[in-house]
């Protein structure tokens, strides 16, 4: 098994302007990553041009993401359709996104309408080899409420994968979204390591002198957005989980979150995440005498 490779997302409808960029600082791969929707794009013209501005580089892509909401919208679900339709085209045999969520309903009670929409995704995935992953982002809600995303916690993952029992879906694992919770991101690492098909690289810290003064249900917020080197999270023990388990997937710099590093510094502070995981990786390949 080879180094994980360390890359970023890219918007999908920008890609061609961050491409340069990419190979001039050494990033390995990206996500083609698009919010909502994919518009009017021709993934066949696309997958063309980005592997022309590729070249030799050896930068891969590694996954193809949508984040919508297919559960609310039978829209969004040919969004799902045409990402995995066209994965292959990359060269990525993951597409992921959020699972949707009917809105202000229960984990549990979004269930059947999860199974409904992903059990026909996850044949339509199988039959092109391509696996669905599912980020682990609340955005905004939590067990009993919420509008985008029910795979917000492991005991949702385990309801989803008895929902639908196919091999071929699992989660995009991001520790921030874990330590925004309280909960010890590897916990989840360990337990679900063979479910998990991609990671996001974005970390955070927990503000724990915010929270013995006024609790979780204060007037403000206790935690803050990192890139990887500046958040809690222990990427080297990350890596070594990943390794343990043979995880062939990637970890992708998920950017503009950071409080510090943004503006005319966003890709400063995604460069300085690229070498730190890197390092929390093993470094760079050294081939044996």
């Amino acid at each position: 098994m080879g180094l994980i490779k360390i890359g970023t997302l890219v918007d999908g409808f920008s890609v061609l302007k961050w491409i340069p960029k990419l190979i001039e600082n050494k990033f390995e791969c990206f996500v083609l990553n698009y919010w909502e929707n994919t518009g009017d794009t021709d993934f066949s013209e696309l997958s063309k041009k980005v592997k022309d501005a590729l070249g030799d580089s050896g930068i891969t892509v590694s996954t193809l993401s949508v984040y919508t909401n297919a559960l609310r919208d039978e829209n969004r679900i040919k969004e799902w359709e045409k990402c995995i339709d066209n994965a292959h085209l990359f060269g990525a045999d993951i597409v992921t996104g959020f699972t949707g969520r009917l809105d202000d309903k229960s984990v549990p009670d979004n269930i059947p309408k999860f199974k409904e929409v992903f059990t026909e995704l996850a044949k339509r995935a199988k039959d092109k080899g391509v696996r669905l992953a599912f980020e682990n982002c609340a955005m905004g809600g939590d067990w009993n409420h919420g509008s985008f995303n029910i795979a917000n916690s492991p005991i949702a993952w385990d309801m989803m994968f008895d929902a639908v029992p196919y091999d071929n879906i699992g989660i995009e694992w991001e520790p921030a979204h874990h330590l925004s919770y309280l909960r010890d991101p590897l916990i989840s690492l360990k337990k679900y390591a063979k479910k998990i098909y991609h990671i996001h690289g974005k970390d955070a810290n927990i503000d724990w002198e915010y929270i013995k003064e006024f609790g979780t249900g204060g007037p403000g917020w206790y935690a803050s957005d990192r890139m990887p080197g500046y958040g809690d999270t222990n990427w080297k023990e990350v890596c070594t989980v990943l390794y343990k388990n043979g995880y062939a997937g990637t970890i992708d710099i998920e950017g503009f979150h950071d409080p510090y590093f943004r503006g005319e510094s966003e890709f400063t502070g995604q460069v300085a995440a690229l070498k730190y995981l890197k390092g929390c990786r093993g470094g760079e390949f050294v081939a044996n005498p």
